[in-house]
């Protein structure tokens, strides 16, 4: 079965596994609302388990919006999770406030003995784009050019390379003419989960935002999974990959630093409508397997998290989905 609520709509998903099962994190909204649009301003997190990706438990919400006046009152949005050397599960969310009317996002932090029950961390905030390296982002939201201060879909993970843990995440850089041609893959480094440096962007070009990032290595390779819409391909993707879609598609990289360059074909997940967005790549027993919500555009919005396919890499040293089962509902 896929991940799907009677009356609410799903989205962005992340997952981790506990040892004994995996636990599915998503975006809900209430179907109620009529327009799939209005999902974005009217979100809290659920979350499932499985053993096998395929049958789900539902365990019902499991993070929202804070109360009162705060940095992340508005929206708490997509995520990822990891268990820090503390014992603790750690969330890193991205928050948004209803004062700067959800247009400036930030990285927020909670943890949680058992995956489901989560405590903000102080006031919640991990990381903005302040410091010595923020001047490489777009760090003010640059009204009439693009729609929103990107900073968002926080992907953290152990530095294969050292001691401590490194952040990904969506974000802009500035100063670049074509409005696609600024997305970004935002970087950070942390020791110990608690204290995040902000470090110039590991990836800067071709799409007006790359968002959902998650990087993995697979038989000595990198990648960097990332998701776009069909508006937001830049004249170097066009230029690359021909004509644009929306979906899934993925950098490589020498290593979880880059540098990084955009794929070529054939496009990973990719269609036009698109059928699913916001993937993520797990890794099974059985292999790679790809999940992500059942999308088809506003008029024939999905709002379900598909079943798993399997992804492939070739010896081309490229990615392929090979669909197992069409998207149901």
């Amino acid at each position: 079965m896929v991940i799907a609520i009677d009356g609410k709509w799903l989205w962005d998903s992340w997952y981790v596994h506990d040892g004994e099962r995996w636990h599915g994190y998503f975006l809900q909204a209430d179907r109620s609302l009529g327009d799939p649009d209005l999902r974005h301003f009217n979100v809290t997190q659920g979350h499932a388990t499985s053993t096998d990706l395929v049958d789900w438990r539902h365990l019902g919400t499991t993070f929202q919006p804070a109360t009162g006046p705060a940095w992340d009152d508005y929206t708490t949005w997509t995520g990822s999770v990891v268990r820090g050397d503390d014992g603790f599960w750690h969330l890193f969310y991205t928050g948004t406030s209803k004062a700067e009317a959800g247009l400036y996002q930030r990285v927020g932090h909670a943890t949680s003995v058992d995956l489901h029950n989560w405590s903000r961390v102080g006031d919640g905030l991990a990381l903005d784009l302040t410091g010595p390296a923020a001047d490489h982002y777009e760090k003010e939201h640059m009204a009439g050019f693009w729609h929103d201060r990107a900073m968002r879909d926080p992907w953290v993970m152990r530095d294969p390379e050292g001691q401590g843990w490194l952040m990904y995440f969506t974000a802009r850089a500035p100063g670049i003419a074509e409005a696609n041609g600024g997305g970004a893959i935002g970087f950070a480094t942390s020791p110990d989960l608690a204290n995040w440096t902000l470090q110039p962007p590991v990836f800067t070009g071709a799409f007006g935002q790359l968002e959902v990032p998650q990087v993995f290595e697979r038989d000595g390779r990198w990648f960097c999974l990332f998701c776009t819409s069909s508006q937001h391909w830049g004249e170097a993707a066009c230029e690359l990959l021909g004509t644009p879609a929306t979906g899934s598609h993925y950098l490589i990289g020498t290593g979880p630093r880059g540098p990084w360059q955009v794929a070529p074909l054939p496009l990973l997940d990719m269609d036009e409508p698109c059928q699913r967005y916001a993937a993520r790549v797990v890794e099974t027993p059985e292999g790679l397997r790809i999940l992500g919500f059942a999308d088809r555009g506003k008029a024939d919005f999905g709002g379900f998290i598909t079943d798993p396919d399997p992804v492939e890499l070739g010896p081309d040293g490229l990615l392929r989905v090979v669909p197992s089962s069409p998207a149901r509902e």
